[in-house]
């Protein structure tokens, strides 16, 4: 039978308990903050000094020196105090509720006035998830920002595309990561329409009728519509949910984390692209000069940071049915199953993409292109590419296409033996070269197998691709980018 082992006078240390990798060790300390203890009871008691100071505004009893004690006890929370309340009552909100009534005994009598536990949790929830968001949108423009640098800065290096997970026609490194930034550009579009979105759940009541402000007001219905309105005012939105529930809809975590589980499924495309190419040699992301790739082969040089992201990607990716089945189970006007739910889910959808974000960003600030590597890997496989060019150049010389094309297709397959059977190199030219029937048009060969001449508009594609789409979704983010933009060293 388990029993836990460790010496008695340790039992109690934090190393004893169990902690999460996302806060030991990838998430941000401003987003473990954002979803904090402190941060939540810290904005519960601010929504009660909201509603406190609408009410009195409203013409209910409520003094100035009522509402100075609740000012002054926002961060001052007696964690223990709330634990034992909690214990008695089994009710997270009246335990923080008789927590700070014990510290402000003045204000006791207004604490929570006419509010159900909503009040106070889902509109934290809802300022949580804002402040989430202005988080990440930031982080993702920083991203955006250095991969299109990177896209600039290669554009006209050839590369092979793949098709199929197989040689096809060329590309450009720049292009190829300009397809990663485009669907960045759609998870920027996503999260800044999530967050757009968002609004205030307000003053509602127990099932969403108002019907106790009602009551509190004595049957004043546009003082209790003036209370939402100020209420969501003083929280900082200017947007409310007009009905709701005794909670906002689900379907708002639903969309939101949708956007986050978006985001998740294009790290994880981009960061398997990363670690196809380094194990092709071809990129590779940062690598330091003290890393170890590897306990037992030294010379091994990992992508460990790709292979993380897409390791928090794919968590990302399955939260999204956790928010899709809390919304589908929630009866009639709320149902509490989605409580613990959700403690887990929103937090860790946000903590995911925070560290995903970070380690992506710590990637693009140091991607490194081998371009010798790329053109051994061409060479290998252009000449197969290149015979039509070399049959149009024979047709211009006078050729016939008919008699070129079996040719050309007698020593392609001869050539791709050598590279099948034998193991060496393509040697389809040299072939070329050594049949008199091309010679008229030996001495453009060189120009024939010119890789630039393979790519296509690829480089114009990305230089309209960043003047057109990506730089006017940065412009948006100008003043944040310095700061976002600094190197990320990660902690581990």
């Amino acid at each position: 039978m388990f029993a836990i082992d460790a010496p008695l006078e340790i039992q109690n240390s934090e190393f004893c308990n169990y902690r999460s990798p996302l806060s030991t060790r990838y998430a941000s300390k401003e987003m473990q903050y954002n979803f904090s203890d402190q941060k939540k009871f810290s904005t519960w008691r601010k929504l009660w000094i909201y509603l406190a100071k609408a009410e009195k505004e409203l013409g209910l009893d409520i003094s100035n020196e009522q509402i100075a004690e609740l000012e002054s006890a926002v961060h001052d929370i007696d964690f223990a105090s709330a634990a034992e309340h909690e214990k008695k009552v089994r009710h997270d909100v009246m335990a923080h509720v008789h927590t700070l009534a014990e510290r402000c005994p003045l204000a006791a009598p207004i604490i929570h006035l006419g509010a159900t536990s909503c009040y106070v949790g889902d509109n934290t929830d809802l300022i949580v998830l804002k402040h989430g968001l202005e988080l990440l949108m930031p982080r993702l423009a920083a991203v955006i920002s250095r991969l299109s640098k990177f896209a600039d800065d290669n554009k006209s290096i050839p590369i092979l595309g793949f098709t199929h997970l197989q040689p096809a026609q060329l590309t450009t490194v720049g292009k190829r990561a300009s397809l990663w930034l485009s669907d960045l550009l759609m998870d920027e579009r996503a999260l800044s329409r999530a967050h757009d979105d968002l609004r205030f759940r307000g003053v509602k009541g127990t099932t969403g009728t108002q019907a106790s402000f009602l009551q509190l007001f004595k049957g004043d219905s546009a003082k209790v519509k003036a209370l939402d309105k100020r209420v969501a005012e003083l929280a900082g939105f200017d947007k409310r949910y007009i009905v709701t529930g005794q909670t906002y809809s689900r379907k708002v975590d639903l969309e939101v984390i949708s956007a986050l589980s978006g985001l998740g499924a294009t790290v994880h495309k981009m960061c398997s692209d990363i670690r196809i190419l380094a194990s092709r040699k071809e990129l590779e992301e940062p690598f330091e000069a003290s890393q170890i790739g590897s306990s037992a082969m030294p010379y091994k040089r990992n992508p460990m940071r790709s292979e993380r992201c897409c390791a928090l990607a794919r968590h990302l990716i399955t939260l999204h049915a956790n928010a899709a089945n809390t919304h589908a189970v929630q009866w009639l006007e709320r149902t509490l199953d989605d409580s613990a739910n959700r403690r887990i889910t929103l937090a860790e959808a946000f903590l995911t993409a925070d560290a995903t974000l970070l380690t992506l960003l710590n990637i693009c600030q140091g991607l490194v292109v081998y371009p010798k590597v790329l053109a051994r890997h061409i060479a290998q496989e252009l000449p197969f590419m290149a015979t039509e060019n070399i049959i149009m150049a024979m047709v211009q010389a006078g050729g016939d296409r008919q008699v070129c094309h079996e040719k050309i297709r007698v020593l392609s397959h001869e050539a791709g033996a050598v590279v099948k059977q034998e193991g060496k190199d393509n040697d389809l030219i040299d072939r070329v070269k050594k049949d008199k029937y091309f010679a008229p048009i030996i001495p453009q060969l060189e120009n024939i197998l010119d890789a630039s001449t393979f790519i296509g508009r690829a480089p114009e594609q990305v230089t309209e691709f960043i003047e057109e789409e990506v730089n006017p979704i940065l412009k948006k983010y100008q003043n944040a980018l310095a700061e976002v933009e600094k190197p990320v060293s990660l902690n581990i």
